[in-house]
């Protein structure tokens, strides 16, 4: 298809998803790209990914090209069995065992030392290798048409905001990439969560939807930390990340009265400034747009990306986001905030 989206020239096939037969149609011309050495962009539950091949470097390269990239950010690697997993490992803990177990196939991923076979392209180098097993069927399907694992980072461009619908990838990559699979708006919203499991105990590296005391509740014991050792083990730790073109900002206000005064303290134009809350809900005057996100931490990672996408096509300059709760249910939403707002 071609097509305008903003001021990007559309070139990128589109592939749905939503009957039997286009599903079907979908698998086999995505494994056919795939097979051919070349990426496209997947629906998974958590993100849209940009896939490709795990084992072929060249393909791999793609991929960094595509996103502008720095290579010394590491990619995820998908797979669809235990067997496939196994494949792309040296040792397998008993903690990646017994995580696996509890929430896989689904939004967590474990880093794990790296079998030969997986190109130093994906683990910028490093030992480990960050591998995840999808829920999202069609990503399934895809995996096992290839026969191989797929690397598959965030299908955006590097920096910028993770994609939870088909649009939001044409509008980055459109220009970038052969196919984009429409599979429908992300059922997660945001980026997994990340478990170093190479040592004891585990280190939670990203929070995502799977929190720290469910993942406690299977191990016992783990920590929130960044671990690097000169190497990033996972993406997802680069100090700002997940960003929209307007600057973020977090802040909270109690009543009117203190929601005027954080306004009133932004510098710009008021039309240009859009407030996304979720619990002190503010009145209209100050603000070009207001919109209210779900006062539940599922919910609200399902729609806060699609709201910075929202905000950035009408133009925001500014975004003021009403800070969420302090509690471990919030940690990975407040972790995405913190990020896109850094250097805001």
């Amino acid at each position: 298809m071609r097509g305008e989206s903003g001021d990007v020239r559309i070139t990128a096939e589109v592939a749905s998803t939503h009957t039997p037969v286009l599903f079907r149609a979908a698998v086999e011309r995505a494994a056919e790209l795939l097979k051919a050495g070349e990426v496209v962009a997947l629906p998974t539950e958590t993100v849209y990914g940009l896939a490709a091949n795990a084992l072929d470097p060249s393909a791999i390269s793609r991929i960094y090209a595509a996103k502008n990239r720095p290579a010394t950010n590491p990619l995820i690697v998908h797979v669809a069995s235990g067997e496939l997993a196994a494949s792309c490992v040296s040792e397998w803990p008993s903690a990646a065992d017994r995580l696996a177990a509890s929430f896989w196939p689904g939004p967590l991923t474990l880093v794990v030392p790296k079998a030969d076979r997986i190109p130093a392209s994906i683990t910028a180098g490093g030992p480990t290798v960050a591998i995840r097993w999808p829920s999202h069927p069609f990503m399934q399907a895809v995996i096992r048409a290839c026969g191989f694992p797929l690397a598959a980072p965030s299908a955006n461009r590097a920096n910028q905001i993770s994609p939870t619908t088909a649009q939001h990838v044409l509008r980055q990559l459109g220009d970038r990439i052969p196919l984009v699979v429409d599979g429908g708006p992300c059922q997660v919203g945001i980026e997994s969560t990340v478990v170093d499991v190479t040592s004891e105990p585990a280190h939670l590296l990203r929070p995502g939807m799977i929190h720290e005391e469910s993942l406690a509740a299977v191990l016992g014991e783990i920590r929130v930390s960044r671990r690097t050792d000169g190497v990033l083990r996972s993406p997802g730790q680069f100090q700002k990340h997940y960003a929209p073109k307007a600057k973020l900002i977090v802040r909270s206000w109690r009543n009117a009265a203190e929601y005027q005064a954080v306004v009133a303290s932004l510098v710009g134009a008021p039309e240009r400034l859009h407030v996304l809350a979720h619990d002190r809900i503010p009145p209209e005057p100050g603000a070009a747009q207001i919109s209210v996100i779900p006062h539940e931490p599922d919910a609200y990672a399902r729609a806060m990306y699609a709201e910075w996408h929202r905000c950035d096509e009408c133009g925001a300059e500014c975004i003021l986001v009403e800070a969420v709760p302090p509690t471990p249910a919030w940690r990975a939403i407040a972790d995405r905030l913190q990020r896109a707002a850094t250097g805001g």
